[in-house]
């Protein structure tokens, strides 16, 4: 199936540029055994990329422009890392760690884990400067073979789990304590649905002014966390007469730590889920004058940031809230702080909308990464109507990418009744992502030792190998520990059925991809007398451009090798052949899409 041999030891043959010189080399495909690499460079101040043929083609000038400055690189990560998270689970994590040591360290592994996850991706974009998508683009290049098998996969992950709807859900909740109602099912949807649809609105109708609008509520939850930092030094200090003892907790602060596995995986799981987003830049890398240099700055300013802030605000939940209550907080960590410090009415009132703005923030810059990731995949043509999913018209932004996510979130919204059936379709995305994120962890290996039997040129960053592996063995340990049996035995876990069931299900779904890629790449073109080629195709005036996917008939598949390159790009033609085609005459009839 064209699996390649990594360890083998291969020619590396250059090709001279025919027709075209997107860098200053005198090269334009280099071949190493069975890859082919093509020499991209784009309108972003990047360095020329050496990216594998099968991929997605450089958009050399970004259709969407370029309007990710420094600021918006903090606040896109940043948006994503400060949810509602530290506001609801350190009482989760406490109650899952036992004691308020453990808790503490807790977070500062997460930290450390942001840290190195952000080295590898920034190692990652060091070798693909110029393309938008993240992991769309790094799967792509790090698996190149077999062809279009880890395209199809992730796209079948990504359009069918790309939802918001537990973000959504919980915006929703805030909305009804804000309003000191209880609300049924159906109101708590709708009030989800109805956020979302406005978080959509803004993001399809101006590409600029929805960054903006979120870099300001950005500034606003950087502006409520170290409000609660500052309050908790001042409670630490004893300037709050009714909170006597604010160092209780830290006095024997190991007491009660737990030595359940369950229990501590969990703590973890919730910690990661705290620091997701530090990667959502690279998300728009394309977009990003000088990306390199601008994400290994500002990416880590928004890191050391949140984390700085997370532990701020742990600190001040335990100098001013007893380490038992708070244990049992749950949800309302932050609510139960604000209680205890300035007690019942108008603070508590302030939290919730502060808390809503928040979530509001962290659902704009989900949407903004996420349509980045689904025009990447369709721009890889294995999405059928490849040019709606590029295509930037009418307001020059993602409109389609933003439409599937909108119709899949409202869908998860309604569609699974409360309880178990919500759960297990929240639950269901994360284990195909945990795999994922493991190879993608892999694969910088992978990418390392191709580019060095190539005798490719280093890039602007590479990552501590330390950092790698930390990275690597933490996602090895978030996909094994699922299946560690909770304490109340294999029906006690967040379902009331077998606690390990998405996992099953999401391996199963991976397992399907590969039964559909088989089917798709090798059965039907077998049955059919054709084999799959890529063609770049320029869809619009701005700069949108994509693979498409085409049936070549057998007997034309050897004229059409001689014609296009490795990447689908037209060969210049010399003669007749050339002036008929630049008059549009072509006897050829047009190859179908597939």
């Amino acid at each position: 199936m064209g699996f390649p041999k990594f360890w083998a030891r291969s020619t590396t043959t250059e090709v001279p540029a025919i027709g075209t010189n997107p860098s200053n080399s005198d090269i334009s495909v280099i071949h190493d055994g069975n890859l082919a690499y093509t020499v991209e460079k784009a309108e972003n101040g990047s360095k020329p990329s050496y990216q594998e043929a099968a991929g997605a083609p450089v958009e050399s000038h970004s259709p969407l422009g370029y309007n990710v400055g420094w600021i918006t690189v903090i606040f896109l990560n940043v948006n994503q890392m400060i949810g509602t998270g530290i506001f609801s689970t350190p009482g989760t994590i406490l109650n899952s760690t036992g004691s308020v040591g453990l808790a503490l360290i807790y977070w500062a592994i997460g930290f450390f884990l942001a840290v190195t996850g952000f080295s590898v991706y920034l190692e990652l974009a060091s070798y693909f400067p110029n393309r938008s998508g993240s992991e769309v683009v790094y799967l792509e290049q790090e698996y190149p073979r077999p062809k279009h098998f880890f395209p199809v996969s992730f796209a079948v992950f990504s359009v069918l789990l790309s939802f918001s709807s537990s973000n959504a859900i919980v915006l929703a909740r805030y909305v009804y304590q804000i309003a000191g109602t209880t609300a049924t099912d159906w109101q708590l949807k709708g009030v989800a649905i109805a956020a979302y649809t406005i978080a959509t609105f803004f993001v399809i109708i101006h590409n600029t002014y929805s960054l903006w609008f979120s870099n300001l509520l950005g500034f606003v939850k950087i502006g409520t966390l170290v409000f609660i930092s500052i309050t908790g030094l001042i409670v630490l200090g004893g300037n709050v007469p009714h909170i006597p003892d604010p160092t209780v907790n830290f006095r024997n602060a190991f007491e009660g730590t737990t030595s359940n596995g369950n229990d501590l995986a969990v703590a973890l799981v919730n910690i990661i889920f705290s620091y997701t987003g530090y990667a959502n830049a690279f998300n728009l890398v394309n977009e990003i004058k000088n990306p390199i240099p601008t994400l290994k700055r500002n990416g880590t300013i928004s890191i050391l940031t949140v984390g700085t802030l997370y532990m701020l605000c742990n600190i001040a939940y335990f100098s001013a809230v007893p380490k038992e209550e708070f244990a049992k907080s749950k949800e309302v960590a932050a609510g139960v702080f604000f209680i205890t410090v300035f007690g019942r009415g108008r603070a508590e009132q302030a939290l919730n909308v502060l808390v809503l703005l928040s979530a509001f923030a962290n659902l704009l810059a989900v949407v903004i990464g996420h349509s980045r990731v689904i025009r990447e995949i369709g721009r890889q043509g294995v999405l059928p109507w490849t040019k709606f999913w590029v295509s930037t018209k009418p307001f020059g932004t993602p409109a389609a990418p933003y439409f599937l996510l909108w119709v899949i979130t409202f869908i998860m919204i309604v569609a699974p009744p409360a309880g178990d059936a919500f759960q297990f379709v929240v639950s269901l995305a994360t284990y195909p992502n945990g795999l994922f994120t493991l190879a993608l962890a892999v694969g910088v290996y992978l990418v390392r030792y191709r580019r060095k039997r190539a005798g490719l040129p280093r890039t602007e960053f590479r990552a501590w190998n330390i950092a790698v592996i930390f990275y690597i063995l933490v996602q090895i340990y978030t996909v094994s520990t699922p299946w560690i049996t909770p304490k109340g035995g294999p029906y006690a876990g967040t379902v009331s059925f077998w606690y390990a069931t998405y996992c099953v299900v999401g391996i199963a779904i991976i397992l399907l991809c590969g039964l559909y890629y088989v089917f798709w790449m090798f059965l039907l073109p077998k049955w059919g007398g054709y084999e799959i080629r890529p063609e770049i195709l320029e869809v619009e005036e701005n700069g949108a451009n994509t693979h498409r996917l085409v049936k070549v008939p057998l007997d034309e598949v050897e004229k059409w090798d001689e014609e296009h390159d490795e990447a689908g790009r037209l060969r210049r033609r010399r003669g007749h052949n050339s002036e008929s085609l630049s008059q549009g005459e072509s006897n050829d009839a047009e190859p179908k899409a597939v």
